[in-house]
């Protein structure tokens, strides 16, 4: 790595969606004592709306220079290189 670059990394969190009443509820558990829910009407709003919130609060970590969340392998998994996740 060049001096003034930084380490890029990739983080693939767990998260939870489950049905409530006339909605889908969505959470992140690594991330839910910092805001990590959602919801939406139909599953996939709920996804997208999770992946955003998700996206959000490692946005304001690093900008605060605070830590990554530490967690098993089960609920975040981090690559020291980038990589392309695809759900189907």
């Amino acid at each position: 790595m060049s001096k003034g670059e930084t380490e890029t990394r990739t983080y693939l969190f767990r998260v939870v969606v489950e049905p409530d009443e006339d909605r889908w509820h969505a959470y992140c558990p690594v991330l839910e004592d910092k805001g990590g829910a959602t919801w939406g009407y139909i599953r996939e709003e709920a996804l997208k709306n999770i992946r955003e919130v998700v996206e959000m609060i490692m946005g304001e970590l690093i900008e605060d220079g605070e830590p990554m969340p530490e967690a098993s392998e089960k609920e975040v998994r981090i690559f020291s290189e980038p990589r392309v996740l695809v759900t189907a």
